[in-house]
């Protein structure tokens, strides 16, 4: 991974924006991850983006019955630039475990390739099936991402399947 090439690509608003919010969550003691757009191009596959996701920890919202808000101090934009947060109830609960020990590089947490991968098939819109193609095309280890969708998400199997095939043409 190398967020920091990512980084020298991606608008300076766009940077700083992930920096200030992982230093905000991080103080407000919020399991984070980054993911999106800026994970992606940490696994290898740099391009544009224009927001910045994270998986986070259930840790950053608050249940008021029915209504779920975030947690009071949890960014939802900085200088601009959207703050988009994914949560591992709506997800799948392995993400939790994700959170507890998250890959590092330069000192910020990013989901690992399967995780993001899944996170992505899971979508299942056009831009996040492109990114898992080009995923695949940089390098991604098809064989531990295929186990990690056999494990948690065997639907996907066949999603990821026809993904790495367009990749491999």
């Amino acid at each position: 991974m190398d967020i920091k090439e990512v980084f020298r690509f991606v608008s300076p608003q766009v940077r700083d924006a992930a920096i200030k919010s992982a230093e905000q969550l991080k103080s407000l003691g919020i399991r984070h991850a980054l993911a999106g757009g800026l994970a992606v191009g940490a696994h290898g596959y740099i391009r544009a983006t224009v927001d910045v996701d994270f998986l986070v920890g259930e840790e950053a919202f608050e249940h008021h019955g029915s209504v779920v808000a975030f947690k009071a101090g949890v960014p939802i934009e900085v200088d601009g630039v959207r703050i988009d947060y994914l949560s591992p109830v709506s997800l799948g609960a392995q993400l939790e475990e994700v959170l507890d020990h998250p890959p590092m590089n330069e000192g910020l947490a990013i989901v690992p390739i399967e995780v993001l991968i899944y996170m992505k098939l899971a979508a299942k819109r056009r831009r996040d099936l492109v990114d898992v193609i080009e995923l695949v095309k940089v390098g991604a280890d098809v064989n531990r991402v295929r186990e990690y969708l056999r494990q948690y998400a065997g639907d996907l199997v066949s999603s990821f399947e026809e993904l790495v095939n367009e990749a491999n043409v």
